[in-house]
């Protein structure tokens, strides 16, 4: 039996299939997130988002383009497009959507996240 726990420790973790009960990816979001990765060639990659301590109210989103999603992962697939989240981010992220929007002020990537008990003023970062 100890050598199964000890087999079993040392496996690494595998990336977790989830769905829109984690992240909803919407059309908009789904299409940019493929462009950018084609861009940078990056076909079969992801869109990385992170929640990391800053901001004024004490969190916010980190978002990168990786080549695939590392063990642990959550991975959305939606649309034609791969979103990975950590473990530790998927306990803020939980039941949030991830849009892409074209506005006067710029475009990018907006998460509406019912998990944020408060944001700042700039919308860039939220308590939990």
């Amino acid at each position: 039996m100890l050598a199964s726990l000890q087999a079993t420790a040392a496996a690494p973790a595998a990336v977790r299939p989830a769905d829109e009960r984690l992240l909803k990816v919407t059309p908009a979001a789904a299409a940019r997130i493929r462009a950018l990765l084609t861009k940078r060639g990056l076909a079969g990659g992801v869109l990385r988002v992170a929640v990391v301590g800053g901001g004024c109210s004490g969190l916010q989103y980190q978002m990168d383009l990786q080549a695939a999603p590392a063990a642990g992962d959550f991975l959305v697939e939606s649309d034609g497009a791969r979103v990975a989240v950590d473990a530790r981010s998927a306990l803020y992220v939980t039941g949030a959507e991830l849009d892409y929007v074209e506005a006067l002020q710029g475009a990018g990537f907006k998460i509406k996240n019912p998990n944020a008990a408060s944001t700042c003023s700039c919308g860039e970062s939220f308590s939990a």
